[in-house]
């Protein structure tokens, strides 16, 4: 199993987003767009798991502790590793430190199953898209200079998720395994 632990979103901050990727993706061809109903704050992306191991990976999960919920807003387009040279295009989030603390908790439990810890510093972010080549960048920076709002809502969660994910030619598909309430 591929897996990841991911925060859900808000439908009102997935439909504004579609409503916004509908218009990005009319100008800028060069870029691969997700799906918008599976897009998510990932925490931990894992990998590729042996099917014996998920239980393991569900125990460590479930003893993920918080202080308080999380708030988050979600704003701000930007592009990684730099809008130059973009791989990546996303919307940024801006988070309660407890946010930070629940991914490195994350990482702390399943370092011990033998899940190696994120060599960069978590940033959390929504990918809407990558980039294959940069066909229709300047069109896709001048339609976001253009928007009167790079703003979509927010949320606040005591919640995360152990999901699935299948690689398939349509893109990534999700199915939640499991959740966990870590703020009781």
């Amino acid at each position: 199993m591929r897996l990841f632990v991911a925060l859900d979103i808000p439908e009102e901050t997935r439909r504004a987003l579609r409503t916004a990727m509908e218009g990005f993706s009319a100008v800028c061809r060069g870029a691969r767009w997700v799906r918008p109903e599976g897009i998510h704050v990932t925490l931990k992306f894992i990998g590729q798991v042996e099917d014996a191991k998920v239980a393991g990976i569900q125990k460590a999960l479930s003893g993920v502790r918080g202080e308080r919920a999380i708030d988050t807003a979600f704003r701000q387009f930007g592009f990684f590793p730099s809008e130059k040279h973009p791989r990546v295009f996303y919307v940024g989030i801006e988070a309660s430190k407890e946010l930070g603390a629940l991914a490195g908790e994350i990482e702390a439990r399943l370092a011990p199953l033998g899940i190696p810890k994120e060599a960069r510093a978590f940033q959390p972010h929504l990918t809407l898209a990558r980039f294959k080549t940069n066909e229709g960048l300047p069109e896709l920076r001048t339609k976001i200079a253009s928007l009167p709002s790079q703003e979509f809502g927010g949320a606040t969660t005591a919640e995360f998720h152990l999901y699935e994910s299948v690689l398939q030619s349509g893109g990534a598909t999700y199915t939640k395994v499991s959740s966990y309430r870590f703020v009781k």
